[in-house]
């Protein structure tokens, strides 16, 4: 196991910012991850685990501790049967089960991070979620100190949340089990309705994989939202908020602010959640408030090709990102009473 000391962070993100770690593991196998946790935890050292590092926001003064960095590998495909070990590039691996004619993740090509993630976020895009393939999550559970394999039906999955975002100091994810479909090179049926009109189809309608795949990777291409170490566009955690979900009488003042401000023909975005509540568009909401594609004067900016993505231009620091999303927060509250949540996980600092 891999082990540096004062070891910078900001290249081990998405965002490229952050400050050093006191001590930096890199571990390749299950073993070395546990040791590496049971280690910190027996002596009381802080512990940062990082994956892809596509989904975390580090303080300019970085971490005190132990930062872990997961880089184990492993693709095992058995029928329609995927194990993924955490530490698998998440959309490699996408691009791998496409290849072998199985449907249920093709929509979640392009999302930056390690495999082990997305259970944590329920990670989710283009109308599907990993909720929906999941079948058992193999975890480390630093409670017990025992290594524990619970099913989708103990994992708490809703939207952008599960069982481990929801304890996040508990459980460690090691691997990640799921159940995909054999549908003659098909796609699962399309439900986003962009992605169906992108390929000229209905919504419910099957798509060659391959196609749904690339047709998806154009999408968040034009949005900023696939790597790419030379546009600043994608020096992001891809969508910096989570849409708002709004209780009845929230989402009725809401619609009275969106009058008052835009007009009375003017609709938001409103989707059906749970328990008899409303999702609305972040995105919107952002843009409708005043803070268009590239607004921002500094180092960090929004993107120009997407109102959801806060982005380093190359020499931004963390204060300076969360700055810029303070900002985006205090003026689409002011303008709609809604208080926008981040996505990323922040480390040492906080909105």
């Amino acid at each position: 196991m891999q082990e540096l000391h004062d070891a910078p962070l900001a290249p081990l993100t998405t965002f490229r910012l952050g400050g050093p770690a006191a001590r930096l593991l890199t571990a390749t196998t299950d073993a070395e991850v546990i040791a590496a946790v049971r280690e910190a935890d027996a002596s009381g050292t802080p512990l940062l685990v990082i994956g892809g590092g596509s989904n975390l926001v580090i303080g300019d003064k970085g971490f005190d501790g132990t930062a872990l960095r997961i880089a184990t590998k492993g693709f095992e495909l058995s029928g329609t049967s995927l194990e993924l070990a955490a530490g698998e590039v998440w959309t490699d691996a996408v691009a791998r089960t496409v290849e072998a004619g199985l449907a249920g993740i093709e929509c979640l090509a392009g999302i930056p991070g390690s495999a082990g993630a997305t259970p944590i976020q329920n990670v989710g895009a283009y109308g599907q979620e990993v909720s929906s393939t999941i079948t058992e999550v193999v975890a480390y559970d630093r409670r017990t100190r025992e290594t524990v394999t619970i099913p989708n039906t103990e994992c708490a999955f809703s939207y952008r949340h599960s069982r481990f975002k929801a304890e996040p100091d508990r459980f460690v994810v090691l691997r990640v089990r799921f159940e995909l479909e054999e549908a003659n090179g098909l796609s699962a049926p399309l439900k986003y309705p962009e992605t169906a009109r992108a390929m000229g189809v209905e919504q419910g309608d099957r798509v060659p994989l391959s196609a749904a795949r690339e047709t998806v990777l154009g999408l968040r291409a034009g949005k900023g939202m696939v790597l790419d170490p030379e546009d600043h566009d994608t020096w992001s955690a891809g969508s910096f908020f989570t849409n708002p979900i709004l209780e009845p009488a929230a989402f009725q003042d809401f619609l009275g602010r969106v009058h008052d401000r835009l007009g009375p023909d003017v609709t938001p975005p409103a989707f059906p959640a749970e328990d008899g509540c409303t999702k609305t568009s972040a995105a919107w909401l952002i843009d409708r408030a005043g803070f268009t594609k590239g607004y921002g004067g500094g180092p960090a900016r929004i993107s120009t090709k997407h109102t959801l993505a806060l982005t380093n231009r190359g020499a931004a620091t963390t204060e300076d990102l969360l700055a810029l999303a303070r900002e985006v927060v205090a003026g689409v509250h002011a303008a709609f009473g809604v208080t926008l949540v981040n996505e990323p996980v922040t480390v040492g600092v906080s909105l």
